[in-house]
């Protein structure tokens, strides 16, 4: 199943790249690992720069013994076509998937105000 969603992410990235040049670019190394436990991981990275990695594990991620779950982190990168090497690191757990990068927005600090109410409610107990 992880194997079959490896490959389903290597096409997405393959169906990404731009079409105008059909030739095809080489594979520099590659490695995978599938152990028994379900935990995996594999990496690759192509002649133009590109690179793959991802690595997961189970884990109970519920209050039940059968509430089990693949729990996995990685990053990837390429280069722009303006030159910039693009990297997004990720985590997919019980909390969801976060990624971050540098070329990702953030959101603006928080006003001053709206921490100084935060503060008074955390030392009223409400939160």
């Amino acid at each position: 199943m992880k194997f079959i969603i490896a490959l389903a992410f290597l096409a997405a990235v393959a169906l990404a790249a731009p079409q105008g040049d059909n030739k095809p670019i080489e594979i520099v190394s590659s490695n995978s690992e599938m152990n028994a436990d379900g935990s995996y991981s594999f990496d690759f990275e192509s002649a133009d720069g590109t690179k793959v990695s991802e690595s997961g594990s189970q884990k109970q991620v519920g209050p039940k013994p059968e509430d089990i779950g693949t729990v996995s982190k990685g990053s990837y990168s390429y280069t722009s076509p303006d030159g910039v090497v693009i990297t997004v690191n990720w985590t997919a757990d019980e909390n969801g998937f976060q990624a971050t990068g540098d070329h990702l927005p953030t959101p603006p600090p928080m006003p001053e105000h709206v921490v100084k109410m935060l503060a008074d409610l955390k030392a009223a107990g409400v939160l």
